[in-house]
Formats: C-alpha cells, sequence, structure tokens
C-alpha cells in the first residue's frame, strides 16, 4: 500500500492536517516527520520536492509548475517548535493534536503548523482544480524556533545555486493580535544583542582612590542609554527600543571593587537605523564616559536581523483585499513584535506576513480555533486566485 495521500478531488482538510503535524513532535532541530508528512501531500498534487537539510537541519522546497515561470509565488513556514516545558501542566497530550470543542491543541497548534497546512491545504487545492499560469514555491524549514542559521538560509542559498526564484512571498507566522484578519505585517525591526566589558582597576573598598570601579562607569553608560528615548518614530515604525537584559561582576566579595563588569542589552531598532549605525553610536558613547572616567569598554554585537519594510503597494494590496474579502476585516499593516524568517526572505524577494491569531504561542495548552485555521486557508486561496488571475 502507499504512504502517498490519494487526494483525489477531494479538498485538503487544513484542520486534519495540523493535527497529523502536531502529532509530529518536531522539537528544534528535530524533523519529527513533519517535513516527510509534507512531501507526501505535496508530491501527491503534482509538487516536485526538495529536501535541503543543511548541518542537520531539515528543510523542504517544494515547486508546483515550471522553474522560472513569469509569475511565482512562494510560501514560507516552518514545523519546528520550542519545546513543551512541563508537560505534566498540560491539560492535553502537547503532542496529541487533540480537538477539544472549537479548539486543536498542542505545540504548534498556533506557531505555526496550522499555518503551514493551511498554505500547503490552500496550494494544493488550487492547481489541482485550476491550475494557474506560473509557479509555486513552498520553502518550509525546521529552524526557525531555533538559531536560524542552517534554515530559510539553507533554503535560500540551495535557491540561488539552482536556478530557482521566488517573485513574493508570504510568510505564514501568526500575526494577528485579536482576530483573524486585524494585522498584516508588512516589516520587522532589527535586533541585535550587545555584550558589553567594562575594564577598570581592582582594589580595596575602603581605598577608592586606588582603584577605578568599573561598575560605576558601566551604570553611568547604561543609564545614559536608557535616559531617554532612543529615536522617534517613522512612518511605518515604532521608535526603536534599548532594553537592559543582564548586569553581572561575578564578585562574592563585598570589600573588593571588582576588575571588570559585564553587562548585555537588547535593542530593536527601525528603520532610521542598521545594526552598524546602531554600533556606531554605542561605541562613541561609550568612548566618552571611557574619556570621563578611565574604563576602558569592549562592545559585541550578536545580529539577529536588520529592520526591513515591503512599502504599501500592488503586493500589500493584493494581500490586504484578501483578508478582508475573506475576514470582513481591513487588516492593519505593522511592523511590529520580534523577528522572523522574514527577514532572510527580504533580502531575495518582497515579503509579507499573515497568519493566525498568535496568543497562544509558546505557552502550555497552546490552542487554537478550527475555524481560524479552515478561515486562513480561504484567505491564502483568495490570495492566490487573484495574484494568477
Amino acid at each position: 500500500m502507499s504512504d502517498r495521500p490519494a487526494l483525489g478531488n477531494t479538498p485538503v482538510d487544513p484542520v486534519a492536517l495540523t493535527a497529523e503535524l502536531i502529532r509530529c513532535p518536531s522539537v528544534t532541530p528535530v524533523e519529527g516527520g513533519a517535513l516527510v508528512l509534507l512531501d507526501r501531500y505535496l508530491t501527491a498534487a503534482g509538487f516536485s520536492c526538495t529536501r535541503v537539510d543543511r548541518e542537520g537541519t531539515p528543510n523542504l522546497f517544494a515547486r508546483w509548475g515550471a522553474k522560472g515561470a513569469p509569475r511565482t509565488f512562494g510560501f514560507n513556514g516552518h514545523t519546528d517548535v520550542v519545546p513543551v516545558g512541563d508537560a505534566a501542566a498540560w491539560a492535553r497530550d502537547p503532542f496529541g493534536g487533540e480537538i477539544v470543542g472549537p479548539e486543536i491543541w498542542g505545540r504548534g497548534a498556533t506557531d505555526m503548523k496550522s499555518g503551514v497546512a493551511a498554505f500547503v491545504a490552500a496550494a494544493c487545492d488550487l492547481v489541482r482544480e485550476a491550475p494557474p499560469e506560473g509557479a509555486i514555491i513552498l520553502t518550509i524549514t525546521g529552524d526557525e524556533e531555533g538559531p536560524g542559521r542552517d534554515g530559510t538560509t539553507a533554503i535560500l542559498d540551495w535557491m540561488a545555486t539552482a536556478g530557482e526564484r521566488m517573485d513574493v512571498c508570504l510568510v505564514g507566522e501568526p500575526t494577528c493580535p485579536e482576530r483573524l484578519g486585524d494585522m498584516i505585517k508588512i516589516g520587522r525591526r532589527g535586533s541585535m544583542t550587545v555584550h558589553v566589558t567594562a575594564t577598570g582597576t581592582q582594589g580595596h573598598a575602603a581605598y577608592p582612590h586606588r582603584a577605578n570601579n568599573p561598575l560605576h562607569a558601566l551604570v553611568a553608560l547604561l543609564e545614559g542609554w536608557t535616559r531617554a528615548p532612543f529615536d522617534e518614530r517613522t512612518a511605518h515604525f515604532d521608535p526603536s527600543t534599548l532594553q537592559v537584559v543582564t548586569i553581572d561582576c561575578g564578585n562574592p566579595a563585598t570589600n573588593v571593587i571588582p576588575a571588570r563588569g559585564r553587562a548585555s542589552v537588547n535593542i530593536r531598532f527601525n528603520d532610521r537605523h542598521s545594526s552598524a549605525s546602531v554600533m556606531e553610536r554605542l561605541r562613541a558613547d561609550a568612548d566618552r564616559v571611557t574619556a570621563a572616567t578611565g574604563v576602558a569598554f569592549e562592545l559585541v554585537a550578536q545580529v539577529s536581523g536588520e529592520s526591513f519594510l515591503t512599502p504599501p503597494g500592488p503586493f500589500v494590496d493584493l494581500v490586504a483585499a484578501a483578508v478582508q474579502a475573506e475576514t470582513g476585516i481591513a487588516p492593519e499593516l505593522s511592523t511590529t513584535g520580534g523577528t522572523s524568517d522574514a527577514r532572510f526572505v527580504k533580502t531575495h524577494c518582497p515579503v509579507l506576513e499573515f497568519g493566525l491569531v498568535g496568543k497562544t504561542m509558546h505557552q502550555v495548552d497552546e490552542r487554537v480555533e478550527t475555524a481560524q485555521i479552515d478561515a486562513l486557508k480561504a484567505v491564502y486561496r483568495r490570495i492566490l486566485k487573484e495574484y494568477f488571475a
């Protein structure tokens, strides 16, 4: 007996597919059977599927239609999930995919096995029932919740080598705060963490004139960074934010001025900045404190992504119109929230994000209304039809 789904003319049920995906224990970076399952569905619908694993990270590329078609629509998503935490704290099996009343429960029910199921179902149905003039590409990774080094980036690297190209891409992350349809992400703030080491001169706390306390200088630097807003908002972005996330010197003695102090700050920056310009600003501030105190500072940055924007235009209008037609809500165009794999896709083609209400993502008892999943499939189906019309 073949393990390939016999799709025939029966529409793919996105709720049933979500349940199947939840039952795959695909905690980053474990594949858990999720991509194997999707490969079966997509191959049965006529997609050409390729595994693009890199450094142990599982990834799937699927294309329906000709390579280099004049119009190619892309979807991006992930099947990896965060750990469940204390499994005993869950009211339902986190990998059970149980449907209880109006909701489906389990890790990934919101973020984002439901989104993947919805766009896979929409794409499979469209190519079987009304084959478009063009191509559809699905890029699905197993590393969005992890380091992000060998997931979507690996697929995009492989696509560049293989001559594959998307003209536009929609990421199926949960984007809506309250109701399905109330928000589309048209960009994201940049994100970076800066680790600061302040080095002074160790000494006896009773003889501070013989030491140079790095903690005093470090506190002064951090106070300067947090005293006033980092900047003002821009046309599509809120003001940038800088948050002190840890301060430590590892000093067990109360009568010793330590030689070093350390802190880390997390910065979410808007389109006034790049990570490089942020570092220039922080470095200049540190140099001023060094000049005043004699304490030296080392700043080391870890950049998660640069800010980006897909400005309002035909692609944004098409997606917004489809969302409103299916949900009855005119979506807000937003750049709020954290990072997603859209930060990688934006270097390849224009990218937007639209998906479910994300209230329970990453929580114990993650769950979502099944009606939302059905509605999301309808939105994606309408977007595809309108794009290829």
